[in-house]
């Protein structure tokens, strides 16, 4: 079902507008991508407004992480320990922007947006 970013056809009160119109198609928005930790790594491709392309993480499992040093360094993810984005997320392994993630080398806190670069990119925190 798709999502539409557009002024409601009701008024606060309930009733009707009565210039109200259909939507138009630049209005429309997309469902949410909830991009999940497992080994079978999935990357979908959207045609995006402007005919750009968007890649969504759907499932991934690795991250680019940024060391301390300044150096960068591709880790696998092995859990979700913490997500401020919502407290469910934690258990169905669900990484969004701000997620805390347990790599290998550490500690992680995700810096992009994985639902809408395709990618995971992290900032080693210990």
């Amino acid at each position: 079902m798709a999502v539409w970013h557009s002024r409601s056809n009701r008024k606060k009160t309930g009733g009707l507008y009565h210039r109200a119109r259909k939507h138009k198609k630049y209005e429309k928005g997309s469902n949410p991508t909830f991009t999940l930790l497992d080994s079978d790594v999935k990357i979908r491709k959207d045609r995006v407004r402007g005919g750009n392309c968007k890649l969504r993480a759907l499932r991934i499992d690795y991250a680019i992480v940024n060391l301390k040093d300044g150096t960068s360094k591709r880790v696998k993810i092995l859990d979700v320990l913490e997500n401020k984005a919502n407290m469910h997320f934690v258990r169905k392994k669900v990484i969004t922007k701000g997620a805390i993630i347990q790599t290998e080398i550490g500690k992680a806190k995700v810096t992009s947006r994985p639902g809408q670069e395709g990618i995971v990119n992290a900032v080693l925190i210990e």
